[in-house]
């Protein structure tokens, strides 16, 4: 019987050619308009490490005064001073944890074979790599020793290595970073991840970095951030060993701790370390204050979905909504002028259950050729965010759940639309017809 509606289905969508197409395109573009801000929404609110995002916490201690103000909304700041971030960095644990820092460099092979260019770099502890999941394919992290050394070693992505000595495994090759040689100990897969989450201080959507030096390097040679650099009070800085022991917050931290013991007792050294600072007359409070997120509150807390993207996403939905009560009066229409052939079928024996299944499964087809059609127009959609906002390469996407929803939606839109007129051609009175015949 199923097979049956379906025919009779396909039937009606040919037998009216001009009105069909017009509904199918109707929902096409509001399909299309739909997945395309639905799409960014996911991929920005998505997950982006799931394997271990509630293992991962990003470190926040409030070392000012008592009743500094700063702009989040718990007046803590986001990043650690030098001095902080490097205490936590050097304590021994059986846990990983690293601290993070931005970096810029000029990076050139100090020959006339490649032209010198300006790229991002990322400074971090060791375990920094394993932490977030970065993949070698040739060599891997600097070793603890070669840290502590304070050695010029570097490790750079696969691109990198293919750009600089048309190959993927240059380990042991020596690359420059504007006046300094660093030799590679690793090469790494291609970072790919839609959202920057260990540092969203710079653009939670903009590129990774690809190459990557040891944190210790910054004090031995004077590496200079090139992320965000805050400060709650005038202090008098007139050298690089002023700057590295200042109050100014210019480091990320991060701790992997995989169960709610070891999290608990890390909180306790966080209060034991400020209450010492605080005795140290370092700063005023009360009570000591320190934040450990999970990355996925991180990323809400710092409102990686902004307030925008989810009216965006309500507007959308309501253009839908627009396109869907079209149809409904086009549906109208059309079932109303086929009662006379419904009170035949009724006087036949076909029961007002049947009559109304059948045009559920015609308004189904709509819909599902409508979310077929809307996946192209979403795509065009996507290309046109991608094209002109480069911050949204990774974002402006459809993954398989996308591709799966947008018919879905389609035919329950459609479902919903057609559930009036198709209740209303199946309350058809057979008598009424029969006597018109």
């Amino acid at each position: 019987m199923f097979t049956h509606y379906i025919d009779l289905a396909w039937r009606s969508l040919k037998r009216t050619p001009m009105v069909s197409i017009l509904m199918v395109c109707a929902i096409a573009i509001g399909i299309g308009i739909t997945m395309t801000s639905l799409s960014v929404y996911h991929m920005m609110s998505m997950d982006p490490i799931p394997s271990k995002s509630d293992q991962l916490f990003a470190v926040q201690l409030n070392t000012t005064d008592e009743g500094t103000d700063w702009w989040t909304e718990d007046n803590i700041a986001l990043q650690l001073t030098y001095k902080d971030a490097m205490f936590l960095h050097n304590q021994e644990s059986a846990f990983r944890k690293t601290a993070s820092m931005k970096g810029m460099a000029t990076v050139h092979m100090n020959n006339d074979e490649l032209k010198p260019y300006l790229a991002a770099t990322r400074v971090v502890g060791h375990q920094f790599f394993n932490m977030f999941e970065l993949e070698f394919i040739y060599g891997g992290p600097w070793t603890i020793e070669q840290e502590q050394l304070a050695a010029p070693v570097i490790v750079i992505d696969e691109e990198t290595s293919e750009k600089h000595f048309g190959r993927p495994n240059s380990v042991g090759e020596q690359i420059y970073l504007d006046d300094r040689s660093y030799q590679i100990v690793g090469v790494t897969k291609n970072w790919d991840i839609h959202t920057k989450y260990y540092d969203l201080n710079n653009g939670a959507f903009s590129g990774v970095e690809s190459i990557f030096l040891p944190i210790t390097l910054i004090e031995a040679q004077q590496l200079d951030n090139s992320g965000n650099t805050n400060g709650w009070k005038f202090e008098e800085i007139d050298s690089f060993e002023s700057y590295l022991q200042s109050e100014l917050v210019w480091l990320q931290f991060w701790v992997e701790l995989p169960d709610h013991r070891t999290k608990k007792d890390y909180e306790s050294f966080l209060f034991a370390y400020l209450e010492e600072q605080g005795k140290l007359d370092r700063f005023e409070r009360k009570k000591p204050e320190y934040k450990l997120r999970d990355v996925n509150e991180w990323m809400e807390y710092n409102r990686v979905v902004s307030e925008d993207n989810k009216v965006l996403v309500g507007l959308s939905f309501l253009f839908l909504a627009v396109c869907l009560a079209n149809i409904l009066g086009l549906l109208l229409g059309k079932f109303l002028k086929r009662a006379p052939e419904v009170g035949v079928r009724r006087a036949l024996g076909a029961n007002k259950r049947q009559i109304f299944l059948q045009h559920i499964i015609e308004v189904s087809m709509l819909g599902l050729l409508g979310g077929a059609l809307g996946i192209v127009v979403a795509q065009i959609g996507l290309w046109g965010v991608r094209t002109t906002n480069q911050e949204y390469n990774a974002l402006a996407s459809m993954d398989l759940s996308m591709l799966l929803a947008a018919p879905g939606i389609a035919i329950l839109a459609c479902i919903l639309a057609g559930l009036y007129p198709a209740w209303l051609v199946c309350r058809t009175q057979p008598a009424i017809y029969l006597k018109t015949q």
